[in-house]
């Protein structure tokens, strides 16, 4: 009686114990189930952000496609497989984009040598051999060889487009540093003071003094623009020194900065495009150089 009592304890505590570990096992599989559904869902969202890159990277949309591909390293950490292609397409990407910037710079600079072209044809070429490295363009309207003998502003542009200006006094002793231009409603420009040898220079002859003062750089802040945007107003000049005279800009005077001002802008375009497409063909060399490395 007594063991039959203990045998069917027994089975009782058994048969408890199977249902706790039953219970145990559907709660382990059911978090299984839910932990690779989500991991599932979350693949899924992260492939579908890189068909939407791909989509975007096929159209030409880089900014879209390099978006969504930045999205599934933020949003979907985990997702290996995922990144290690977005970041393949990113490459593909920046290649994209490279020769697509050389394409455009091209573009841009038979548009600005044209201009150039047309502008230098109001410009004598300059140049030293012997003393010069780069040459200047000086405006036709105001050749240096007819300006000494005047009271003038004259102007010049050098091969790789710096501008620059001088002003010059003949048998007017004033020893000035700087110039100021204005327009009949009190709006001005105003270069800064020039007092270094080489831009600064007086020299004298026979019966007259002679006074030369190049602003260029920061020297001319501005000037030029200023007498361009406004040279179809009467424009004077102020030469600034131990006194002050003043004159009236000649329209030939007015024309002639005004197109140097345009041939310096030009210039300095077809500068800073070389050097962009440089920066874009180094880039795309090394882009193109890795890719076949990773193969």
């Amino acid at each position: 009686m007594h063991k039959y009592i203990f045998h069917e304890m027994n089975i009782r505590f058994i048969t408890r114990n199977n249902r706790s570990f039953l219970r145990i096992i559907f709660f382990v599989s059911l978090v299984m189930v839910v932990f690779i559904t989500a991991c599932g869902k979350k693949t899924k969202k992260a492939k579908d952000y890189l068909l939407i890159a791909e989509s975007a990277y096929d159209t030409g949309d880089y900014e879209n496609a390099k978006s969504n591909i930045d999205s599934i390293k933020l949003l979907y950490p985990k997702a290996f497989k995922e990144i290690r292609e977005g970041f393949d397409l990113m490459q593909e990407i920046r290649l994209a984009e490279n020769k697509r910037n050389i394409v455009f710079i091209d573009s841009m600079l038979d548009v600005n040598i044209a201009k150039q072209k047309q502008l230098q044809i109001n410009f004598d070429f300059v140049r030293d051999k012997n003393y010069q490295e780069f040459g200047n363009y000086i405006p036709k309207l105001t050749p240096s060889s007819k300006t000494l003998e005047q009271n003038t502003l004259r102007s010049g542009v050098s091969e790789k487009g710096i501008l620059f200006l001088e002003s010059v006094l003949s048998g007017t002793n004033t020893k000035h540093n700087k110039i100021k231009i204005s327009i009949p409603d009190g709006s001005y420009a105003e270069s800064l003071e020039v007092t270094s040898d080489g831009l600064n220079y007086t020299f004298t002859t026979l019966n007259k003094t002679y006074e030369i003062v190049r602003f260029i750089g920061s020297d001319e802040n501005g000037i030029a623009e200023f007498i361009f945007t406004f040279q179809d107003k009467p424009i004077t000049i102020s030469y600034i020194g131990r006194r002050t005279f003043s004159k009236a800009l000649t329209k030939n005077e007015k024309k002639a900065i005004g197109q140097s001002f345009e041939l310096s802008s030009v210039l300095y375009e077809i500068e800073n495009l070389r050097y962009e497409k440089g920066k874009s063909e180094a880039l795309l060399r090394y882009l193109e150089k890795r890719k076949s490395t990773n193969k």
